[in-house]
């Protein structure tokens, strides 16, 4: 086993509560489904939001899909002028058996255009 990194994100409508726990829901999903995680093989789960989604912590989401015993960590995204706006994004630290190159990383809606180069 090694410890991997494995990056997602995903834009948002809106900054509306629902909305945001429900995208980042989807979000974390489509990364552990593509991977073929389960919540003992991660270590620790780190989320960023864009200065602009205030409405709810990106975290409970996580908690919600009963990830609740996974060290969860909230952080904001610089605020650079010519960012994409309302980001969420994920980085979950794994016990997996895949090397890098067999990491799937998950970019949704407008979040696409951040790594072009990781989305099919």
């Amino acid at each position: 086993m090694a410890l991997r990194a494995i990056r997602g994100a995903i834009q948002l409508d809106q900054d509306e509560r629902e909305h945001l726990l429900k995208s980042t829901a989807e979000l974390l999903t489509k990364m552990l489904h593509a991977n073929n995680l389960d919540a003992g093989q991660i270590v620790d789960i780190m989320f960023t939001a864009t200065p602009d989604l205030v409405s709810e912590f990106p975290a409970v989401a996580a908690r919600e899909i009963g990830l609740g015993d996974v060290p969860l960590l909230c952080f904001v995204e610089m605020n650079v002028k010519h960012g994409l706006p309302r980001v969420i994004r994920i980085m979950i630290h794994a016990d997996i058996e895949l090397s890098r190159a067999e990491v799937q990383h998950v970019y949704l809606r407008g979040a696409t255009a951040l790594r072009s180069d990781l989305v099919p």
